[in-house]
């Protein structure tokens, strides 16, 4: 008992004996400092006192389905700090190969009595995933925000960047540096935000008098390998130009593209998504769409404090717009 009072104390910058008070629910101690105590005891582990365990914790589950792909630290960072603006404490969640499961983290984070969740990609985008954990949260009425596009029949508020006109601008560009043969490297076909840019492509190309062949659509895990692996098959098919579904596709689309001896941008033209960080380091720079990830973070907390406080929130989904950001990875179509 005297250890745990230690670390809150020193957690929280307090006396032992404030932390005795607020845990003996004595008077003498501020709302600021009362919830910064309990908010402590939940990030060190320990359990609230009996009579303290009807309130929820001022804590808010940050779920990522990776760190690798750097769109997904930037999400953190900017959900992050606008929730310590607001009082609230982040636990991050992030997923990993054969480790803890995004249902697991419900689970876990529903013992600690959140405030709420915000799922940054994850299961609710893919329509053959399980989503019961999501029905869970649901039925406790805790409130969720989700960002990116989610599958029909989850009934919660959701931030997303439009794919369509993403993928219209890519396209756009391409077209407008002459390529004809133009292919996608998306994710798995459950995937809805790859469901969305495969529907606008094969627009653009109607709009255009044109067809997207379905052999220049390629399905990959989001990863460079994955990337690499898909662009690789397009390339042999005689594409020119490549649009993708992450910044990381993109770079294994580029290194595909060299193995094959093909220069990028002036025999292949390359496109990603996102604007990750170190894009503009990559050789060459990459051609990206960029979201808005301040705009939509900062919505997307605004959403949770609002659910958390009370008030009623549209649970339908807020799109922003994308842009497209023209480096060095695409160029005129080669007339060779």
């Amino acid at each position: 008992m005297t250890r745990r009072l230690a670390q809150v104390a020193k957690k929280v910058g307090v006396s032992e004996a404030t932390v005795s008070r607020v845990l003996n629910g004595k008077p003498g101690v501020s709302a600021a400092t009362r919830q910064s105590v309990l908010s402590a005891l939940d990030v060190l582990g320990y359990e609230r006192p009996t009579q303290l365990r009807g309130e929820r914790a001022r804590l808010v589950g940050l779920v990522l389905p990776e760190l690798q792909n750097p769109i997904f630290p930037a999400f953190a960072e900017v959900i992050g700090g606008a929730l310590a603006q607001q009082g609230l404490t982040p636990v991050l969640c992030t997923q990993t190969k054969g480790g803890v499961s995004e249902a697991d983290y419900v689970e876990l984070l529903l013992q600690q009595q959140v405030s709420g969740v915000v799922f940054a990609g994850g299961l609710f985008a893919q329509a053959d995933a399980p989503h019961d954990h999501y029905r869970l949260l649901a039925e406790r009425n805790i409130p969720v925000v989700l960002i990116n596009a989610s599958i029909e029949n989850l009934d919660f508020p959701c931030i997303a960047c439009d794919d369509a006109v993403a993928v219209e601008q890519s396209w756009r560009h391409l077209t407008s540096l002459g390529h004809e043969r133009i292919g996608l490297v998306l994710g798995p076909s459950d995937h809805i935000p790859s469901r969305r840019k495969l529907a606008a492509a094969q627009e653009a190309a109607r709009a255009a008098n044109a067809e997207l062949p379905e052999e220049f659509v390629e399905r990959a895990m989001f990863s460079l390998e994955g990337g690499q692996a898909a662009a690789t098959r397009l390339l042999d098919r005689g594409v020119t130009g490549i649009i993708c579904a992450s910044d990381p596709l993109a770079l294994g689309a580029v290194r595909a593209a060299r193995r094959r001896g093909h220069h990028v941008p002036h025999d292949v033209s390359v496109v990603g998504y996102d604007d990750s960080a170190f894009m503009t380091c990559t050789e060459p720079p990459l051609t990206t769409v960029r979201q808005p990830i301040e705009a939509m973070g900062r919505a997307a907390v605004d959403l949770l404090c609002a659910q958390i406080q009370g008030t009623e929130v549209p649970h339908s989904e807020l799109l922003f717009e994308p842009e497209l950001v023209v480096r060095g990875s695409t160029a005129q179509v080669s007339t060779r």
